[in-house]
């Protein structure tokens, strides 16, 4: 309130409790309201205590209407509250304790009142000290200037007044104390922005997971390695022709799942064997990425992969990411270009690559050493339970969701080699519009508490993939 205008730290009161405390909106704003009111009403009371004529003289009918009102108010908010307890366990009322720090808090306050007058040579009394605060801080109710600058000096002049202090030694005071109160303020508020956590910027990294999720093995479903494709078709039929027709005794089924190609991808994929599921419309990556998820968990899958249709990955090292799946050791894992070998990454890419993949490292407490990674395989519950939270890509979100849930995250060295042609649809203004508020949304998310192993009971999104058109399926 000593920094923001029209009153607006109350507000923000309630937005700290809610992303702090995972309050619902509705208490948390009964509860700013209450304490408000136990504010003003406590004050009133001190000041009544300490100079009742005086009070009566200077705040007469009105004040009586006004401290009726904001008991009123206080009263609905508690009643509120009250309604609230019975239906959610988390709700408490103010009790005993949080009533009598109103009254001490108001007390140090008429302390510092004193102290900083004496500076002064003025000498006041406590209850003087008392209604020289009621005074200048209840007429700020009325006052929309950051802090009520003007208003709280003009009050605590014209109380210091009237207790027979010279005009000009009463505003410099008054001036002075409200000085030092705004410093103390804005230490203390400086502080608040950060601690308790998270801040009121939100949090930027994820809580470690309440509850791991057990490894198993995996069954003996076939392998489906799915290829998110838009307007592949010069490389689509190489990148196919590249992966392996069984790893582990289990046959290798690929899926392309096209994402409205206008050229002939849909043509040349089946013509190489793979099965195509089409969404008809371009719709993106990050959807494209969860219907092939969908699609194969659906089928009974062991485990499931993806890679870019593009040539930059190498379909042939399949074996490598899914092992670890098969003989459960892991749930999620990733590719990483940057542990093996790059034949060729552009260097601009290369140095976006590293600064993300440091961000993410830190974000998810995660030993990432390429965040951005198009390889990746997962456990049929991994798959099951990922959420891809936007349409436009994946890698971030994807990687934040599972190791939110608990999934854990693996790494294993694959090569990459910048495609030969075609170009990438990744640009820095829309990257920064769709991702990073995604991003931040789900850091500032509650913590999954458990993992369902029913795709039912837990469903992976909130987001409606639509319409697909889809081919028989794998058994």
């Amino acid at each position: 309130n000593h920094v923001l205008p029209f009153r607006l730290g109350e507000p923000l009161r309630i937005v700290s409790v809610v992303r702090r405390a995972g309050v619902a909106a509705g208490p948390a704003t009964s509860t700013t309201v209450v304490l408000r009111c136990a504010d003003v009403l406590a004050l009133l009371a001190l000041a009544i205590v300490a100079s009742p004529r005086f009070i009566w003289s200077t705040m007469g009918v009105w004040g009586l209407v006004a401290a009726l009102a904001v008991g009123t108010v206080g009263a609905g908010s508690l009643t509120y509250l009250a309604r609230q307890r019975r239906l959610r366990e988390d709700v408490r009322l103010p009790g005993p304790f949080t009533v009598g720090s109103v009254f001490l808090a108001w007390l140090l306050e008429a302390f510092v009142v004193w102290r900083v007058v004496g500076w002064f040579g003025i000498e006041l009394s406590a209850t003087d000290a008392i209604v020289v605060l009621a005074a200048a801080v209840t007429v700020q109710l009325l006052a929309i200037t950051p802090g009520g600058i003007g208003t709280y000096e003009a009050a605590a002049t014209a109380a210091l007044v009237a207790t027979g202090v010279p005009v000009t030694t009463a505003l410099t005071a008054a001036v002075i104390l409200h000085g030092c109160k705004t410093i103390y303020s804005i230490v203390a508020g400086g502080i608040a922005v950060v601690l308790p956590t998270p801040g009121l910027l939100g949090r930027f990294r994820l809580e470690p997971p309440t509850r791991p999720v057990p490894t198993v093995p995996a069954g003996t479903g076939p392998v489906v390695l799915f290829m998110p494709a838009h307007n592949e078709a010069p490389r689509i039929e190489g990148v196919i022709s590249s992966a392996p027709s069984q790893i582990a005794g289990r046959r290798v089924v690929v899926v392309v799942i096209d994402d409205g190609s206008t050229d002939n991808t849909i043509l040349r994929a089946r013509r190489a064997g793979a099965t195509v599921v089409e969404h008809g419309i371009n719709r993106g990556l990050g959807a494209a990425v969860r219907t092939g998820l969908s699609y194969a968990t659906d089928r009974g899958a062991s485990a499931v992969a993806f890679c870019d249709a593009d040539g930059e990955y190498d379909p042939a090292e399949l074996e490598t990411l899914v092992r670890p799946i098969l003989l459960g050791q892991a749930h999620h894992v990733v590719g990483s270009r940057f542990s093996g070998r790059i034949d060729h990454m552009r260097p601009h890419r290369r140095f976006g690559n590293q600064v993300l993949t440091r961000a993410l490292r830190y974000a998810t407490r995660q030993p990432i050493t390429d965040g951005q990674s198009g390889y990746r395989a997962f456990s049929t519950l991994a798959a099951a339970q990922a959420c891809v939270a936007h349409d436009y890509n994946y890698a971030q979100v994807l990687t934040i969701d599972l190791v939110s849930k608990g999934f854990g995250y693996h790494e294993v060295p694959i090569t990459y080699h910048f495609r030969t042609s075609g170009r990438s649809f990744v640009r820095l203004g829309t990257y920064l519009r769709q991702v990073v508020p995604t991003v931040w949304r789900m850091l500032n998310a509650h913590p999954q508490s458990h993992v369902s192993h029913s795709k039912e009971n837990n469903p992976p999104c909130d987001i409606n993939p639509g319409p697909v058109r889809s081919p028989l399926p794998l058994r």
